[in-house]
């Protein structure tokens, strides 16, 4: 079984930064290919961004520009450096691992693993 810990979320106003970071434990393997999700309420669950264990990464064009997804392999640990927060960034922002995918990634159900989630408020 693998487990993810995500950490880092918070409240922040408007044009802030945040970090997240997500820890692999368990039956985690490098190959997996990490991913960031967030869910608002009312809101399906949607892909933020995504990065392979040779880092090469992809993100939803909503953060292009505004989030970096890095990754240190012999720490089994993700990051998600959010700059120029927007309050339509507010979520609960989940870490997930499986794969890699070479396609489409954006699906929630392509996903076995899972973290808990972390909040993420941004005011106006």
């Amino acid at each position: 079984q693998v487990q993810l810990v995500e950490s880092g979320g918070g409240s922040v106003q408007a044009g802030g930064s945040l970090r997240l970071s997500c820890t692999a434990s368990g039956s985690f393997y490098n190959s997996y290919a990490m991913a960031w999700f967030r869910q608002s309420p009312g809101k399906q669950r949607e892909g933020v961004a995504i990065i392979d264990s040779d880092g090469s990464n992809r993100y939803t064009d909503f953060v292009k520009g505004r989030f970096i997804v890095s990754r240190d392999n012999a720490k089994n640990t993700m990051y998600l450096q959010m700059n120029s927060l927007k309050p339509e960034d507010t979520a609960v922002y989940y870490c997930a691992a499986d794969g890699p995918f070479y396609g489409t990634w954006a699906e929630p159900n392509l996903f076995a693993y899972w973290g808990q989630g972390t909040q993420v408020t941004v005011s106006s």
